[in-house]
């Protein structure tokens, strides 16, 4: 298995030029994946509503097309989940994903196509191990196993066709076959719905695996590493796991629970955010001393920023890329591969870098407090409790 370190690093030092040229050219990549997304949808029923074929620039299209929440577009996606065709995308819609939602008691289901998962979830963790290999050539990353904290929901299917689940659980049963070599436990196990019961079965099955990358949200993963420790009777998990080398996690701020992962994991690891929702996978670090997440700019999702203060007003501005401003608060507007239309994905997202288009996620769209100008978001409370 050591040879296939060295090789998938060749491999990745050759893709790169894909990367560098989205990279380098992100408001053009974006302009190209919105034509795109226009000229494939023009035919569905939305398209023809907000006529996409005679949209031919960024300024047509937001001018002509609304701005959408989930309670919006719901009654298209019952109907897609009905097994409905071409009504907010143009090829079949087999796959949905469940979202709890933060700012709602309700489930959100959204459309996953074909081209979501292969363009835009696929393409993103291609890119991901892509950028990893070229700063670490030298790793042993895929010469182990990798363990995913994750999909606490069964999928269930709506008919002999179409199936939800969360996004993980969507993931897992669509993973390429190369991804089921590398990853542990078992399906079955890594899908378990009730969480108590999923975390001692993840223990006691991956414990004696060569496991070299743990990804989930910091608090099961903390839990689930307090119990490996306690089956093994280590004191950290580099004794039990000692070729782990990268933790990846997103979902919630990393901030008040850095210090207590690293003193649990008991060694020098590497440390990667990803950005990835139901609605798509938009951004994630590739430069590791860089708090920045990059920006995917060509993996079939067109983004619009729209300044927190513009939330509820009835003509409300976005701006592009070549328009934002580092260091302010901006509500995200999607438009995606599965059918979502100027979207309001519910998160605020601040840019780092205007260089190469960096964000970090600081909170969501209706934690945000402004009641004396004070502009409050969760990601001051969250450094507030990590200096506490």
């Amino acid at each position: 298995m050591k040879l296939l370190s060295p090789a998938i690093s060749r491999l990745a030092r050759l893709r790169l030029w894909r990367l560098q040229n989205w990279i380098n050219y992100p408001v053009t990549a974006q302009r190209n994946v919105l034509q795109d997304l226009v000229t494939q949808a023009q035919n569905t029923e939305f398209g023809r509503k907000y006529f996409f074929s005679r949209l031919f620039t960024v300024k047509d299209f937001k001018n002509c097309v609304p701005i959408h929440e989930y309670d919006d577009i719901k009654p298209y996606i019952l109907r897609m989940m009905n097994g409905e065709e071409n009504v907010l995308w143009n090829t079949p819609i087999n796959w949905f994903a469940k979202s709890s939602g933060t700012t709602s008691e309700k489930s959100k289901f959204i459309p996953i196509s074909d081209e979501t998962l292969k363009e835009t979830h696929f393409k993103g963790s291609k890119d991901v191990l892509t950028n990893y290999y070229i700063n670490f050539p030298e790793s042993d990353l895929l010469t182990g196993k990798s363990l995913v904290v994750g999909g606490s929901h069964q999928v269930h299917s709506i008919n002999e066709e179409i199936q939800y689940g969360d996004l993980s659980a969507v993931l897992m049963q669509n993973t390429p076959f190369w991804g089921h070599w590398i990853r542990t436990p078992e399906l079955s196990i890594a899908l378990l719905d009730e969480w108590e019961g999923k975390i001692e079965q993840l223990a006691q099955n991956t414990i004696n695996e060569n496991v070299t990358s743990l990804a989930g949200v910091p608090t099961w993963t903390i839990v689930l590493i307090k119990r490996i420790l306690e089956i093994s009777g280590k004191k950290t998990l580099k004794e039990v796991w000692p070729n782990l080398e990268l933790y990846i996690h997103g979902g919630v701020s990393f901030t008040p629970y850095r210090e207590q992962l690293q003193k649990l994991v008991g060694g020098p690891i590497n440390y990667l955010e990803m950005y990835n929702a139901s609605e798509g996978f938009f951004a994630a670090q590739n430069m590791p001393e860089d708090d920045g997440m990059l920006l995917f700019a060509d993996h079939g999702i067109f983004y619009e920023f729209m300044p927190v203060e513009e939330y509820g007003k009835p003509r409300t501005k976005t701006f592009g890329l070549k328009q934002v401003e580092l260091n302010k608060n901006y509500a995200l507007v999607i438009s995606t591969n599965g059918g979502l239309w100027r979207y309001l994905v519910g998160d605020t997202i601040q840019f780092t870098s205007l260089r190469s288009f960096k964000i970090k996620v600081t909170g969501r769209l209706k934690h945000y407090m402004n009641a004396f100008g004070e502009e409050v978001i969760v990601d001051n409370t969250d450094k507030a409790i990590a200096m506490a």
